[in-house]
């Protein structure tokens, strides 16, 4: 009796062990589960204040002058767009926004001679024009992108010259980031024609390139 009493006590023991053991895997793991769920919060709380995201200048934004290397110039009015066309170049701008917290640097931008709406996905980044230089829209401020054609021959050129001339609407999808060069959307912008032969701009969609979109 005294050797089975002493077998079953030592079981015991080594049950309670065990039992301790796990209880304790349990709770560092769940410790460092929760640390890791803390650590990713933070890093998603401070890279959404170096967000940028853009959108149309509001209508009672001034009237900005945009100059291109040409010396040419264009008078974007608050919230529209502007587009010229001559036989040696097109000329466009669209009057923005910077509704996010983090600094716009506007990098590159594709163009559609038609209206696109949001169900129609973005074209690969290596599809798009580079600027010839970076835009920078501070957060909370206006600013305005620009864009120019200048190979007539081009059929990019033919169908953005017909657009403009037939007055019907143009999608321009913009690609910018932040001042790292991290967090680049594409916002997607639709030129459409006013009766006093200026321009309306409206946003219809924006998409993340770095990380899964909300929606």
């Amino acid at each position: 009796m005294p050797l089975v009493l002493g077998v079953d006590g030592v079981t015991l023991a080594s049950f309670a062990t065990a039992g301790a053991t796990l209880v304790l895997a349990v709770a560092t793991f769940a410790s460092v589960r929760s640390g890791n769920r803390s650590a990713r919060l933070a890093e998603q709380s401070l890279l959404a204040g170096l967000w940028p995201v853009l959108t149309t200048a509001r209508p009672e934004d001034p009237d900005q002058k945009v100059m291109f290397v040409d010396d040419h110039k264009l008078v974007v009015p608050g919230g529209g767009a502007a587009a010229e066309a001559t036989d040696d170049a097109i000329y466009l701008a669209i009057a923005v926004r910077n509704v996010g917290p983090g600094l716009a640097v506007l990098d590159r931008w594709w163009l559609a001679p038609e209206r696109l709406g949001g169900d129609r996905g973005h074209a690969e980044p290596g599809d798009f024009h580079r600027l010839t230089r970076d835009l920078y829209i501070p957060p909370g401020e206006f600013g305005f992108w620009q864009g120019t054609f200048r190979e007539p021959g081009d059929p990019e050129f033919v169908r953005a010259a017909t657009a403009i001339r037939d007055r019907t609407a143009i999608t321009v999808d913009l690609l910018y980031g932040d001042h790292l060069g991290a967090e680049r959307t594409v916002t997607r912008f639709v030129m459409l024609p006013r009766p006093d032969d200026r321009w309306y701009a409206t946003v219809s969609r924006h998409w993340n390139l770095d990380r899964p979109d909300p929606r």
